[in-house]
């Protein structure tokens, strides 16, 4: 992808599915506030669909930098991060601390934020940028308003 294109190179179908991909985190959220025996398992859940996600991104970047032929170590780097912080965020709940709302919070910060990442990186088309902006701030904030109620509910 050249970062400097004008042309959108994306059509409906890939703008349906991303928008549509803020749905897993609706629902839990929707569980978590309506209460009851599925609340605890849409809080395990929502942070399970977002550690995918951000992990996801990881491939993203992995992939841009194949293949735009960006061999420094940085897009490397950049693109295993999200996998082992997702792992780290998840370890508090194995260790029975905390959990899932801190870990929540962090990850829909991590997911927000991680646009700037491919900015920094320099390999996405202006197309794809406004989508991942679009998608990043909708399910980081998704997933921190997740993480807030499950703090309350606890």
């Amino acid at each position: 992808m050249n970062a400097n294109s004008d042309q959108s190179s994306l059509t409906a179908a890939p703008l349906a599915l991303g928008y549509a991909g803020l749905l897993p985190q609706l629902i839990a959220l929707g569980l978590v506030v309506m209460g009851g025996e599925w609340g605890y398992v849409a809080m395990a859940g929502g942070f399970a669909y977002g550690a995918l996600i951000f992990s996801f991104l990881g491939g993203v970047w992995w992939g841009q930098a194949i293949a735009d032929g960006q061999g420094g170590a940085k897009f490397f780097v950049a693109a295993v991060l999200p996998s082992l912080i997702a792992l780290a965020l998840f370890l508090p709940w194995t260790f029975g601390w905390e959990w899932p709302g801190p870990a929540l919070i962090y990850l829909g910060l991590f997911i927000g934020l991680s646009p700037l990442v491919d900015n920094w990186l320099g390999l996405a088309d202006r197309a794809f940028m406004r989508l991942r902006i679009h998608l990043s701030l909708g399910l980081g904030l998704l997933t921190i308003l997740l993480g807030v109620v499950t703090l309350r509910s606890l």
